[in-house]
């Protein structure tokens, strides 16, 4: 089997899921607790914590484990949306957010915020300079996605940042999920209050995420009920999973350098391939990560094109994992101007440490040989 579906969901390193079960057999205490045994799991909370600091170069901060992105997002958002309503009621984003963002800002709308959702060109990326149009005295929170979900297209972050810290009275929340350990990032440097991760993203366990919140930033928590995580997420913590999480993120860190180049070599094998087949469009451009290819084939449904690349041993998706069962055109590829047809064709092909040049060969070879089965029903399937 050729897994090439990691922006879904990466392998865990055999490294994590050994240190998990450790920790799962030893270290088994509620953290809360005042003993001896619940102390010890409090420290290997605190120093995930100071690991996570220390590979992405946050100096002071709180990182605040949560149960994922989805969980992160909305943790920031609605926490900091919440918090600072007082100031103003504005908020910024994407038409091209992850669902998780996307639609806690919808829900922010119906609280009586409101909202402006930035458009992106036709290859999808957000214009800074409309972003600073959009500014008013009531903006509060600007929320923009590191790297695309879907087509992988990277934002001016760094600008973004630059432009905001003009204005220390907004937030800038960036969701990384599809960004850390995969392209550098520079908190403090760039300005970002609020960094969402998932550690099942970058082979670590599912079931933990991550929030990054700048010290003196202050959210309204989405759950209460307990005093840990600094007060924001009420409930025990999964110790092994956050455990886990920080091995993971140190572990994928330590291979981002050689990572991003042995990936560009394949994205480029692979984008040649794909270019060679007149009946597949890719969407997006540079400047693009590395680990995701997104082409459409209009005319055809893709769901037909993933089971048959199913049938040669290949696992890949549509859109987002979270909205890969649904038969709606991609949001993201209709902001870009898409046409329906289009936006309801796209699938998408994400790279791993595992893939080798063989592998996109196999790749690029079902390919061919799909669309000569399908061509004649094009149009037939949608």
């Amino acid at each position: 089997m050729l897994y090439f579906d990691h922006c879904a969901s990466t392998p865990p390193y055999e490294e994590v899921v050994q240190t998990m079960l450790e920790v799962m057999k030893s270290v088994y205490a509620n953290p809360s607790s005042l003993h001896r045994e619940g102390t010890q799991a409090d420290k290997l909370i605190e120093r995930s914590r100071t690991l996570l600091s220390e590979q992405l170069q946050t100096g002071s901060g709180n990182w605040i484990f949560t149960s994922g992105g989805t969980e992160s997002n909305n943790m920031a958002i609605k926490g900091a949306a919440r918090q600072y309503a007082a100031r103003g009621k504005h908020l910024i984003t994407t038409q091209i957010e992850h669902a998780s963002v996307y639609e806690a800002f919808a829900q922010l709308e119906e609280e009586g915020f409101r909202v402006t959702y930035l458009p992106v060109d036709h290859t999808g990326h957000v214009n800074v300079e409309q972003l600073e149009k959009a500014l008013t005295d009531e903006t509060i929170l600007v929320s923009v996605m590191h790297v695309n979900n879907e087509i992988g297209t990277i934002q001016p972050i760094e600008q973004i940042g630059r432009l905001l810290k003009r204005f220390p009275r907004i937030m800038f929340h960036v969701d990384a999920v599809q960004s850390i350990s995969k392209q550098p990032i520079k908190v403090s440097e760039w300005g970002i209050d609020l960094l969402t991760g998932s550690a099942h993203k970058l082979r670590g366990p599912r079931g933990v995420g991550f929030l990054y919140v700048r010290e003196g930033v202050v959210l309204h928590p989405l759950l209460s009920g307990g005093s840990q995580e600094n007060g924001y997420r009420a409930g025990t913590q999964n110790v092994p999973a956050i455990v886990g999480s920080a091995k993971a993120l140190r572990m994928s860190m330590e291979r981002m350098e050689e990572r991003e180049r042995r990936l560009s070599d394949l994205k480029r094998q692979l984008i040649q391939h794909i270019k060679g087949i007149s009946e597949l469009a890719l969407n997006g451009a540079e400047p693009c990560a590395s680990h995701i290819v997104h082409f459409s084939y209009p005319g055809m449904k893709p769901e037909v094109v993933i089971h048959m690349l199913e049938q040669h041993g290949i696992m890949a998706s549509t859109k987002s994992a979270c909205s890969s069962k649904d038969d709606k055109p991609s949001r993201v590829l209709l902001a870009l101007s898409a046409s329906r047809e289009h936006a309801t064709s796209g699938v998408r092909i994400s790279l791993g440490d595992e893939h080798t040049e063989k592998d996109i060969d196999a790749l690029a070879a079902a390919l061919v040989d799909i669309v000569k089965q399908l061509k004649p029903l094009e149009r037939r399937l949608t």
